[in-house]
């Protein structure tokens, strides 16, 4: 990110709803206590989905990659009255600070956290999802997208995040990361069962509806 681009969006955060305590601790522990801190979504694109989700009040809502649970929390602000957010991450060592957030924000009923892979763990849920997030290993958006597509109901939201990939997707030689990215953007771009935009949030925010 350039100066400008940093520039506009402390411009975007200053000029947006402040996040909660809770969320501004849990990005603070996030930075002190993990090795990629850089993962967490961040004020900015959180207070966007807890946005999203407070418009259409799901019911159900997949999470694939929970890390320290910033997300989450934010996605669980919108779900109805009976609604459950189910996120799945694979490192058991976040578990504790995941856990620990979810409790100081009162979400205990509303967040159910599956430790494992999510390639397994899907399947067994048998849902009908209204808002899906995507945030896991970025070679694996193509299989995630195909496992959960026709669980989606009509109408319902599918967010894959870093579909930008710090720009390499423009670059005509891309690396491993950034082409199977492209590839699966392109996926999504005829996919005749989707409408789509692609946001230029943080790192690309790609947004589907199931038509």
């Amino acid at each position: 990110m350039n100066i400008q681009d940093r520039a506009i969006q402390q411009y975007c955060q200053k000029h947006s709803t402040p996040v909660s305590k809770i969320l501004y601790q849990l990005e603070r522990e996030t930075h002190l206590k993990t090795l990629a801190p850089q993962m967490l979504s961040g004020s900015l694109q959180g207070q966007f989905l807890t946005f999203l989700s407070k418009m259409i009040q799901p019911e159900a809502i997949l999470e694939i990659g929970t890390f320290t649970g910033y997300a989450a929390i934010c996605m669980a602000q919108g779900l109805s009255e009976r609604g459950t957010l189910h996120s799945i991450e694979t490192n058991r060592e976040l578990e504790y600070i995941i856990r620990k957030y979810i409790r100081l924000a009162d979400l205990e009923e509303k967040i159910v956290l599956h430790i494992g892979n999510a390639k397994t763990i899907i399947p067994q849920l048998e849902k009908r999802w209204d808002l899906v997030f995507i945030d896991a290993g970025k070679w694996h958006n193509a299989f995630y997208y195909d496992l959960i597509i026709d669980r989606v109901q009509p109408g319902g939201l599918i967010l894959i995040d870093n579909v930008l990939w710090s720009g390499k997707v423009l670059q005509p030689a891309q690396d491993k990361d950034a082409a199977a990215i492209h590839q699966f953007n392109e996926k999504v771009q005829a996919d005749k069962r989707v409408e789509n935009v692609l946001l230029p949030l943080r790192d690309g925010l790609m947004i589907v509806r199931r038509l």
